[in-house]
């Protein structure tokens, strides 16, 4: 451990959550879902999956392996998903009660550039890189729980489990893995329980999670699937994302681009319900837009409403929400474009009642990491988590002893109250950082050299030797068995 300490976790603690949607568009968005995967369906491309959906009454296409579901069905296997269960972690201050009415942050996720620390050479990114940023994530009090900021670009067909690898070694908080395919799944999960020290634990305190992604429109992969249903079976939680494009893989108005995001998360909650009752899971809609005049991908156009609504359907259904939020179309931090799209969605998030909340970390539409630009979102996060917080109103807040001790016309810099109190009073900013001759600093300098100085000096608590060295042969063992380390 270094002289730097690792600051607590601190999840938004809202004082007041707000809804954007009426319970009646929520309702109609549900029924528009519940007609889709009755008359229209989804392909799966899983055939364990789809003996599982026939079995429970689904009607079953298997030449062209689109399913169809009964609303019954889907509903009473959507009543089996659980809407409050632990994400463990490496130290149990750090574990994640999902449900309890806070917000849980994380970076975004999975970006394949770096600009490196050392160099500042703009490059692909490595496994080595990803282990610098998750210390960096260790030691932020703003991130509550790991993705793989960046990929692990040189290692192959195996690269998400060298992710993980690199994350347990650089983080006590509790890791959301990004992996496909059965095999690979449970390579993870062989992982994962060493981590946890033991299957059972694993159930109980799981310390890794999976974000899966659905095909849009309306497809769930194999390798997505497949994965999925080993976590389950292992109680590791699952967040199934979708991200339909309006007018490219989803129709060109929001409300059928969330009805067909819904279809494909609903489904894929169903399979998992039948296969493993009561297995964790999480929603996220990840909604997008196609520039109609070039076909570029835009997370942030001037009228994004909407942004809300993937939280309020997931809660609709009974489950958790993995909000998508932040991360910025601007190609480099600290510009006016970084600011107001990453402060906006962080100022909605916060109030809106998501549990878990990718956010901050990447530049240029969720693909370069700048090492300053994590440590602005950091302050930008912090300022949104004081802004919905509760202020205290006892006797020693309200002051009024001291109000009247000074009386009117008086100053309150000598009072004894204030002498207490003024040190907490106000907490700066990266914007109101001094520099030697009084004059403010520029708050992307200051955010560079607080990403090198943590980068520098901060180590997070080290993994247990034993434990290092079993992920090493399990990496080996699935390095031989899927591909080999290197691309």
């Amino acid at each position: 451990m270094s002289d730097t300490q690792r600051p607590p976790i601190e999840p938004i603690e809202p004082a007041f959550t707000r809804t954007y949607h009426s319970a009646a568009q929520l309702d109609r968005l549900k029924q528009a879902t519940l007609d889709i995967l009755e008359t229209v369906g989804v392909r799966i491309r899983s055939s364990r999956a789809l003996d599982i959906l026939e079995e429970a009454g689904a009607a079953i296409d298997r030449a062209t392996e689109v399913v169809k579901l009964p609303p019954d069905l889907v509903l009473e296997a959507m009543d089996r998903a659980p809407r409050r269960f632990v994400l463990g972690a490496r130290d149990a201050s750090c574990d994640i009660a999902v449900g309890d009415g806070r917000t849980y942050c994380t970076t975004d996720g999975c970006g394949v550039e770096v600009v490196d620390f050392r160099t500042r050479e703009r490059r692909p990114s490595t496994k080595a890189d990803l282990a610098d940023i998750t210390r960096l994530q260790d030691a932020l009090s703003s991130i509550s729980f790991w993705w793989p900021t960046v990929s692990a670009g040189d290692c192959g067909e195996t690269a998400q489990l060298h992710e993980l690898d690199a994350g347990w070694n650089n983080t006590v908080k509790h890791l959301q893995g990004m992996v496909n395919g059965g095999r690979e799944a449970r390579y993870a999960v062989e992982m994962a329980t060493v981590i946890a020290g033991g299957a059972e634990e694993l159930r109980r305190r799981p310390v890794l999670s999976g974000l899966i992604g659905t095909v849009s429109p309306l497809v769930i992969d194999e390798d997505a699937m497949e994965a999925a249903l080993v976590f389950a079976a292992a109680g590791v939680p699952v967040a199934w994302v979708t991200m339909p494009t309006l007018g490219t893989t989803a129709p060109a108005t929001k409300a059928g681009a969330y009805a067909l995001g819904s279809a494909e998360l609903v489904a894929a909650t169903v399979a998992l319900q039948l296969a493993s009752p009561g297995a964790p899971v999480l929603h996220s809609t990840m909604q997008s837009w196609a520039d109609p005049r070039s076909g570029n991908f835009i997370s942030f156009p001037l009228d994004g409403r909407t942004r809300a609504l993937g939280t309020e359907l997931a809660h609709h259904w009974g489950v958790p929400a993995e909000s998508a939020a932040c991360g910025t179309d601007s190609p480099t931090p600290g510009t006016w474009q970084a600011g107001v799209e990453e402060a906006l969605d962080l100022a909605q998030v916060a109030s809106e009642g998501s549990e878990l909340l990718p956010s901050i970390g990447l530049v240029n539409v969720y693909t370069l990491f700048y090492p300053e630009h994590l440590i602005l979102g950091d302050d930008i996060y912090r300022r949104a988590r004081y802004a919905v917080m509760d202020i205290d109103l006892d006797d020693e807040e309200m002051a009024l002893e001291a109000i009247a001790e000074v009386g009117p016309g008086g100053h309150f810099l000598g009072n004894r109250h204030t002498r207490r109190h003024m040190r907490a009073a106000v907490v700066p900013a990266l914007t109101h950082q001094l520099a030697a001759d009084g004059s403010l600093r520029d708050p992307v300098e200051v955010a560079r050299e607080r990403a090198e100085e943590l980068w520098r000096d901060y180590r997070p608590e080290p993994l247990e030797a034993d434990k290092a060295a079993e992920l090493t042969r399990i990496l080996s063992a699935a390095d031989a068995a899927l591909g080999s380390r290197g691309a």
